[in-house]
């Protein structure tokens, strides 16, 4: 084959490729309401897999399946229950804040009006617009709790399900996939998902005590309620811990008399952040993704413009996945070049095989 020919055939096989992935992304955004919880579900399915196979050798596939579901569900309840209990202070504690607003809005309005010369009308209209647009995010925000509700309701069904059909699902990929490679292909990919989410939860539960003990020691109320949020909102890469700092922040400006402990609250999450992003993640859940920072920052932001916060938190296990399928792939393979994290002299050699037209 000349290679005016192959240069044809591959802006064809470019072309094609392009095609499916646009009809694919489309499909995934009219139907994300289907798409999100069967992702959430296969996840999940792959990291209770070794402890089905682990109960199936002493007990039948439904007894093994069933024990390890409630199991999960048990441990999601007890979390959910402690989160509660500390919610239930704070809601307790909401008439004493308001009063507290109140007096800091205040502050906040005459400090406007003396150093930036904005009138209470002007002030008025900003805050009017404010509201506005928060009453948008407010309807998302009430959108998104009833979807959560839904999503808990089907994602225990999905598993259970996949878990029941796991060797039909086996069955199937292997007559699409060639035989050669095939149990390669499974066990990469169990690597790489059950690595990340228990990473994952390691790394959310010593970024919990982390900012837990820092806000203790400055004092700042509910601090373990606030430490853990930033912890669970860990699970959203890079802007999460940044989100969950704002409301610890916050309660410092309205409960404490000095500017000095807002301050401090935004030392202690910027330095939980380092110590998260040069040292905690890459060192228990870089070395099983293997992503590099921008590759995972564009995951996160198509996530989110596909799916929305669920899109932001599947992002990063999603593209260990398609890399995983890039490398196996002979026509591919150069693109986990810009994906990986493994050194570029390693990567280079690696792609130097002979790759067909």
């Amino acid at each position: 084959m000349n290679s005016e020919a192959r240069s044809l055939n591959r802006l064809d096989y470019i072309y094609k490729l392009l095609v499916i992935v646009s009809i694919l992304v489309a499909a995934t955004i009219l139907a994300k309401d289907i798409v999100v919880p069967l992702l959430i579900a296969g996840i999940l399915t792959v990291v209770l897999m070794p402890l089905v196979k682990r109960l199936e050798k002493k007990l039948s596939s439904i007894t093994s399946i069933t024990i390890a579901l409630v199991g999960t569900i048990l441990l999601f309840g007890i979390v959910t229950a402690l989160i509660a209990n500390q919610l239930r202070g704070l809601v307790q504690d909401l008439p004493n804040l308001e009063t507290k607003f109140s007096s800091f809005a205040d502050h906040i309005s005459n400090s406007l009006q003396d150093y930036l010369g904005l009138t209470m009308l002007e002030q008025n209209q900003l805050l009017k617009d404010g509201i506005t647009s928060l009453s948008g995010y407010a309807t998302e925000l009430l959108a998104a709790t009833t979807n959560i509700i839904s999503l808990l309701v089907q994602i225990p069904i999905y598993i259970f399900l996949f878990l029941i059909y796991r060797d039909r699902f086996k069955a199937f990929i292997r007559s699409i996939l060639p035989a050669v490679g095939e149990q390669t292909w499974k066990k990469e990919i169990e690597t790489v998902v059950q690595g990340y989410i228990s990473g994952l939860m390691l790394v959310t539960l010593i970024i919990t005590a982390l900012n837990s003990i820092g806000l203790l020691v400055l004092g700042i109320d509910h601090a373990i309620f606030f430490g853990v949020l930033s912890g669970l909102l860990t699970i959203i890469p890079y802007i999460g811990i940044f989100i969950g700092a704002t409301f610890p922040v916050l309660m410092a400006l309205l409960t404490k008399d000095s500017i000095w402990y807002a301050l401090g609250v935004i030392i202690i999450f910027s330095v939980v952040q380092f110590l998260e992003g040069n040292f905690i993640t890459p060192r228990i859940t870089g070395s099983k993704v293997s992503i590099n920072a921008l590759a995972a920052i564009i995951a996160l932001l198509i996530g989110g413009k596909i799916l929305g916060i669920a899109g932001m938190i599947l992002a990063v296990p999603v593209l260990g996945v398609i890399k995983i399928i890039l490398t196996h792939s002979s026509r591919l393979k150069r693109l986990v070049i810009l994906i990986d994290d493994t050194p570029l002299e390693r990567l280079e050699k690696e792609n130097t095989e002979p790759q067909t037209p």
